[in-house]
């Protein structure tokens, strides 16, 4: 007497519904990625407004303005607004080869490892510029 229940679904196969909901998990990290990278990049854009508002409370000269932390925060919105729309195409582009029955395609440069090199240049260059500038007096009492 034979089981009438389908054999199991091995876990890389593209019918498999558990390779979908790993995309779509996959989708929503770099999701919340994106949106972090645009929130901490509207935080450090608005960084010189404080500053400028502490020296005020402080009673101290305003700080000088160099407009580099507008530059930085708008690059780091920037750059989450590329992560989201990268990562909604790539999801796409996943789905589109599991309906074709295509396995997924891996590439040499993934999407994570692109936005970790961004940021780590990003991180270099505030460190410099926080090093410059603590150097040349620009966070001293005047």
């Amino acid at each position: 007497m034979s089981s009438m229940t389908p054999a199991p679904q091995r876990p890389d196969d593209p019918g498999d519904p558990r390779v979908y909901f790993a995309a779509e998990r996959t989708l929503l990290a770099w999701v919340r990625t994106g949106l972090a990278m645009m929130g901490f990049g509207f935080v450090v854009a608005r960084f010189g407004t404080f500053l400028s508002m502490v020296s005020y409370q402080q009673h101290l000269p305003p700080p000088k303005q160099t407009g580099i932390s507008l530059a930085v925060g708008v690059t780091l919105v920037l750059l989450g607004v590329a992560v989201n729309l990268l990562s909604a195409v790539n999801h796409w582009r996943t789905i589109r080869r599991l309906k074709q029955g295509l396995p997924i395609q891996l590439r040499p440069f993934s999407l994570g490892s692109i936005v970790a090199l961004l940021l780590v240049l990003i991180g270099f260059l505030m460190a410099a510029y926080l090093l410059v500038g603590l150097n040349s007096g620009n966070f001293t009492k005047a």
